[in-house]
């Protein structure tokens, strides 16, 4: 079988039927019921693989069924069904050859997940501690969910989502954020970037296509909304929240806000403030879209309740599990008023069909049995330690410092002397020294003139050890 050969077009062939038998050998082992699409799989690979290159000639179906111990039936069935896709070819008195239309290729699945490579030390917000991820109770959660888990509900659930979580949810909400929550208009989603794309879409069905955002603010907020056809307008702070002429002025009539711990200068939003963005929202029939995204963390006394529970008609609220569990679960919740519920139940069936009903279902029961509230009192004593940790490190090597925005959330706001700067000049020193730290500038689309440094430093996925030891790092480099 390895005897020198001449392809149909005059080319000589060196013979594949050792080859032919090492690659099939394997797959001739398989059950007998299965056998025959072993064979045609792993023959099929081969060839993709370029282990059997083009235009190599196949052993006779009796003699490859000869060597492999199977019947000729199979191996000429897998060579007629290979033909038939284009892998090999055959002619008449020819013999079977591989086709050249294969062109192999070894696949190769790439990482692009969000990550600080090589970083000795990583400030940059926005990832909790997932070491601090509840295995065991997360486990025996999801055993005693499959035991009670009911057939009917893998089905395709309600695009809202299950109503036993959505149950669960809207009294963890109330009882925790304050919220008016109605399990109606409650929808599960897979995180607030989802609640944010689908408020998009409802603001768009209404004829609205601007959006307000803070500024500084959250830099995910105009990709997010641009995807729904709404552009977003920055909108400057002031020491109470959102400034209200600048809005007045701008004409949106819709707002994204982050009035619980502002992102990223931690300010939480007065009482006054507060009513006067619903009483501006009422005046142009409008909407207000919060972004809970770390509301539950407030170390130096109770959190701050949500702006939704002063207005559920006029405040979407938005929040997730990243923060307290891990992003990587991609679980969260939106709260509707009812003039966008409809049009946000709808676009949220024809994205997903809804979300996954087993990891519905697990986190409801993780809910229910309270391990969510002792997962978030657990994160809460670890961030608060890291946060001490963090100003304490920044006091000793940074004199003459300011840090603000400490009292809840999982960052700070670190303003260092000026003699520091200028900004771009301290973090090129950093990140030669293997420090990533993220500027405020970055948060935000108005760039004031100022001589200091201004940083905006996550602390929550660091150890208090790693957070010193960064801090070092950083005075070391400048």
């Amino acid at each position: 079988m390895t005897a020198s050969q001449t392809n149909p077009d005059g080319t000589e062939d060196t013979g594949g039927g050792s080859a032919a038998w090492e690659v099939l050998l394997p797959a001739a082992a398989a059950p007998a019921r299965a056998r025959g699409r072993a064979l045609q799989a792993a023959l099929r690979e081969a060839v993709r693989s370029g282990r059997l290159a083009p235009g190599t000639r196949l052993p006779s179906s009796r003699d490859l069924a000869a060597d492999l111990g199977v019947s000729r039936g199979l191996i000429t069935e897998a060579y007629e069904q290979l033909t038939a896709e284009g892998y090999l070819r055959s002619g008449r008195g020819a013999g079977t050859w591989v086709g050249g239309a294969v062109r192999s290729a070894r696949p190769r699945a790439r990482d692009l997940a969000p990550r600080s490579p090589g970083a000795r030390a990583d400030f940059v917000p926005g990832t909790p501690d997932l070491s601090l991820f509840p295995r065991a109770a997360w486990a025996a959660a999801q055993r005693g969910m499959l035991a009670e888990l009911p057939h009917q509900d893998l089905g395709y659930p309600d695009p809202r989502g299950l109503p036993r979580l959505r149950t669960a949810l809207a009294e963890l909400l109330a009882r925790r954020r304050g919220v008016v929550a109605d399990p109606e208009r409650l929808v599960v989603v897979s995180g607030v970037a989802q609640a944010t794309t689908l408020l998009g879409f409802a603001l768009h069905a209404r004829g609205m296509r601007t959006v307000g955002v803070e500024d500084p603010g959250s830099p995910q907020h105009n990709a997010l909304y641009a995807a729904a056809g709404v552009t977003t307008v920055p909108l400057p702070l002031d020491d109470d929240g959102l400034a209200v002429d600048p809005l007045r002025a701008s004409g949106v009539r819709s707002i994204v806000t982050t009035p619980a711990h502002q992102y990223p200068t931690g300010l939480a939003y007065s009482a006054r403030r507060r009513a006067e963005l619903l009483d501006w929202a009422r005046s142009v029939d409008g909407f207000v879209l919060e972004d809970d995204y770390d509301g539950d963390f407030r170390y130096d006394r109770a959190p701050v309740g949500a702006l939704q529970g002063l207005d559920p008609e006029r405040v979407a609220y938005a929040g997730s599990v990243s923060k307290s569990l891990a992003p990587g679960l991609r679980l969260g919740w939106l709260l509707v008023p009812e003039a966008l519920a409809d049009e946000v139940v709808e676009r949220k069936r024809t994205m997903d069909l809804g979300h996954p009903t087993l990891d519905q279902a697990l986190f409801a029961r993780f809910v229910e049995r309270g391990d969510y509230d002792r997962q978030l009192r657990r994160c809460q004593r670890a961030y608060r330690e890291r946060r001490d940790a963090l100003v304490a490190a920044l006091d000793e090597h940074f004199p003459g410092s300011r840090v603000s925005g400490i009292a809840a959330g999982l960052h700070v706001i670190a303003v260092l002397p000026k003699r520091f700067g200028p900004e771009e000049d301290f973090r090129a020193r950093l990140a030669g020294a293997g420090v990533a730290v993220r500027l405020l500038s970055e948060c935000g689309h108005a760039r004031g003139e100022h001589d200091d440094v201004r940083l905006v430093l996550g602390y929550a996925h660091l150890s208090p050890a790693r957070i010193r030891e960064g801090v070092r790092l950083m005075a070391e480099a400048v």
